[in-house]
């Protein structure tokens, strides 16, 4: 899949390239991001970023796994998540605990800005 990953390089903070699509863990479901949004932190953290770490901890999207413990969101539902990391990309992994059905008419691009 692809992502944004952080270079560490002040002139290409980040890039795309191929990883490999996230596993979620018991209590976790796994999102295709349809919006991200970018924030102060993750910006800073861009400086000088720890081996390993991607960027994105505010997605919206759309359930395809959901968590295997029966807790959170069905498939198919649409939400909004803070995953710890990695949400740059065109799956994550999110922690039930950290998700939220998102409303009719509320847009991927609006719930992850919020």
């Amino acid at each position: 899949m692809k992502a944004l990953v952080a270079t560490g390089r002040a002139a290409e903070p980040v890039r795309f390239a191929e990883v490999e699509q996230p596993r979620p863990g018991p209590g976790e479901a796994l999102v295709k991001v349809e919006a991200f949004s970018v924030n102060r932190g993750e910006t800073f953290q861009l400086e000088a970023p720890r081996a390993g770490w991607r960027p994105g901890k505010d997605v919206a999207g759309l359930v395809v796994q959901a968590a295997a413990d029966g807790s959170g969101p069905a498939v198919c539902r649409r939400v909004v998540g803070h995953p710890p990391a990695g949400g740059w990309a065109e799956y994550v992994c999110v922690p039930t605990s950290s998700l939220a059905e998102l409303p009719d008419g509320l847009d991927a691009v609006r719930a992850a800005a919020l």
